[in-house]
């Protein structure tokens, strides 16, 4: 990675924000990165922090050696199409949008001969903190420094996890690209279970909070696997044992895991739709 880093980000979103907040002045500078918008108001925010902007694709991205495309879906063709004539061999481009496959991107890009300099990423809202966790899939025509260069990206806004092809990457959507939203629904139920036992709101919040994010810290650090530590906490005939007895009643595992396969399902349905 001797090359100097200058990125493009076609989309300059809150995801975008979130990658390069973690990238510039660390690994390279504001003048390194450009980023096309439709929204005056988002390149306005960009241009305070000394980046080069454009309402639309011009000449400067046949000069950055990374596109980031963090567009919706929904108008990543036409984007792509528009941008398509700036392309250079030496480009790496790297697709952080939802539902298109690496065959559908390699398609528009190049057309009779797929572009096959391509990695599609996955990651998950917690990136916006810096927190989250990232599927990347990269195509034949990536080298190991573009990997490495994709990675540094990435990792730049948490962790990331390597898969070999489209339908792991959809498994890793339904785990953790919608994962942040399973959590979510969770620490609901918590709060408002304690709120139903009589603790105040603020209380059972703060309550759920710190054990939510203790239990994965704790399961992090631990060289024990989850069920383990589920059995150290769960005394015969206590609390815990009442509780996890009424989820094991209710098919909770189950349950977990066919939303899971919902969700993967979807993410395939969407990929179809948009390669039409």
């Amino acid at each position: 990675m001797n090359q100097a880093l200058t990125l493009s980000f076609i989309g300059g979103g809150n995801m975008a924000s979130a990658l390069a907040s973690g990238l510039i002045g660390k690994r390279c500078g504001a003048s390194d990165v450009h980023v096309i918008d439709v929204d005056e108001s988002v390149l306005a925010r960009w241009r305070e922090q000394g980046v080069g902007t454009a309402g639309a694709p011009d000449d400067t991205l046949a000069s950055q050696r990374v596109w980031v495309f963090a567009v919706k879906p929904q108008v990543m063709k036409e984007t792509v199409a528009r941008c398509k004539p700036f392309l250079r061999p030496d480009t790496l481009v790297i697709s952080i949008a939802a539902g298109i496959t690496s065959s559908t991107l390699a398609g528009w890009l190049g057309g009779d001969m797929p572009w096959t300099r391509l990695v599609r990423c996955m990651p998950n809202t917690p990136a916006l903190i810096g927190a989250g966790v990232s599927g990347l899939l990269a195509l034949d025509g990536v080298s190991e420094d573009d990997k490495a260069v994709a990675q540094l990206l990435l990792k730049a806004v948490g962790e990331v996890v390597w898969v070999d092809n489209d339908d792991r990457l959809d498994a890793v959507t339904a785990l953790s690209g919608s994962g942040p939203a399973y959590v979510f629904l969770f620490l609901e139920a918590l709060i408002q279970g304690g709120i139903d036992l009589d603790l105040d709101p603020q209380q059972s919040r703060k309550l759920a909070l710190a054990t939510l994010h203790g239990a994965t810290q704790l399961a992090a650090l631990s060289p024990e696997p989850p069920a383990t530590l589920r059995e150290r906490v769960t005394s015969k005939g206590g609390t815990t044992a009442a509780a996890l007895a009424v989820f094991e009643k209710q098919g909770f595992s189950t349950l977990v895991q066919q939303a899971m396969r919902a969700a993967y399902d979807r993410a395939g349905e969407l990929a179809t739709d948009f390669a039409k």
